[in-house]
């Protein structure tokens, strides 16, 4: 099989999304930290309200340790203050006991009126060294027990990890179709077998175009073996100005004040500083030209000082608009797009890239593909 299979490939739209930075790691210039960009409620909720103001669809609450705030005490806090917003909240598998965590996630997604859906993090817990086989296959387990909470009377589950026998009836979601949607990031031949067992939008990291498509194929191929097909996003940086040089200054003021030094602490204070992504990022960059950038509007000087994703769409509004409608045409159906300062990038997209992209909200595109219902534009979600 070389085709590629995507879930929701009928729909005429894709699903935009922003960053929620709860982890600290907003600022102007990267290396150089101002306290007025320190994530803190304020900060982070004014960025997410915006971006909820602005049209995004859904906004990525991200997880870590280290740094910043506990990701669903804060997308329980901003949940009703949002309008029309999804909220993709992050949990470590194997922090919360299934069975409670299952209870939480039901209860937000009643909170947001089934606006829920879920990034699966399979990452060390702090001050624990598991295998990259046993990390996935605890969260295979915590996917597991959380799908029978959400829709079955009871949980009877046992494991590698787990051993549960437990009535389910205070733990069932707002959405009925099978609760939040499942995102995922990962690359190890453990990881992408589990996004295709599993999950509903497979997450990647910004590469050139040949290498996205055949990670996309791969993990297609993957899930026609479960029976089941995926839906493909990216989470990427961007930089948008009303011209190109403009653009090409904010990318190098950005990084006016790192050196490899600082860049290399930065990297490592992450939890998953020795994954098989970040490997692929600092691949990436490698292959880059003297500019930082691997193909065209493909700049990775922003991985310099990041673990995670490390490369960003640069140019102006037409320029943006191509890359990402190159992405689409591809078979993406979704974008986590980011920025810094992130209120500030967050408001120069809205204005110029995202009225020109038609989009959709993804629990109601699941819940439509689910029902057998026309997947019209209205009853899609598409706006714009």
């Amino acid at each position: 099989m070389n085709e590629l299979k995507i879930r929701s490939k009928n729909i005429d739209g894709v699903e935009v999304a922003w960053f929620a930075p709860i982890c600290n790691g907003d600022d102007e210039m990267l290396g150089s930290h101002n306290p007025k960009y320190k994530s803190n409620w304020e900060n982070t909720s004014n960025i997410l309200l915006a971006a909820d103001k602005h049209g995004f669809r859904n906004i990525l609450c991200p997880s870590s340790y280290q740094v910043g705030q506990d990701t669903l005490t804060f997308a329980s806090a901003v949940a009703p203050l949002t309008k029309q917003i999804n909220l993709l909240t992050a949990i470590r598998c194997g922090e919360v006991h299934p069975p409670m965590l299952a209870r939480a996630i039901a209860t937000l997604d009643h909170i947001l009126k089934g606006r829920l859906t879920i990034n699966i993090i399979s990452s060390n817990l702090p001050g624990t060294e598991l295998s990259s086989e046993a990390r996935y296959q605890r969260s295979r387990e915590v996917i597991e027990i959380l799908k029978q909470a959400w829709t079955q009377d009871e949980i009877k589950f046992k494991g590698e990890y787990y051993n549960i026998n437990l009535n389910s009836a205070p733990v069932k979601p707002y959405q009925q179709n099978g609760g939040p949607l499942l995102y995922f990031g990962g690359y190890s031949p453990a990881g992408v077998d589990l996004c295709a067992e599993h999950c509903d939008m497979y997450l990647l990291w910004p590469e050139t175009q040949q290498k996205l498509a055949d990670l996309m194929l791969t993990m297609s191929k993957k899930a026609a073996a479960y029976n089941r097909t995926v839906d493909f996003g990216l989470r990427i940086h961007v930089i948008v100005r009303e011209k190109e040089s403009e653009a090409l200054a904010a990318a190098k003021y950005l990084m006016s004040k790192i050196d490899e030094e600082k860049g290399t602490e930065i990297r490592e204070r992450a939890l998953d500083a020795k994954s098989l992504g970040v490997a692929r990022q600092a691949t990436m960059r490698k292959l880059s030209n003297n500019d930082g950038f691997v193909e065209d509007n493909l700049w990775t000087g922003i991985g310099r000082a990041r673990s995670g994703c490390g490369a960003a769409i640069v140019g102006n509004p037409d320029q943006v608009l191509k890359k990402i409608n190159n992405y689409i045409a591809m078979g993406l159906r979704g974008f986590i797009f980011s920025g810094y300062p992130h209120l500030n990038e967050c408001n120069l997209f809205a204005k110029y890239v995202l009225p020109k992209i038609k989009t959709v909200s993804m629990p109601i595109v699941q819940n439509r593909i689910l029902q057998n219902e026309p997947l019209t534009p209205l009853a899609a979600g598409i706006r714009n």
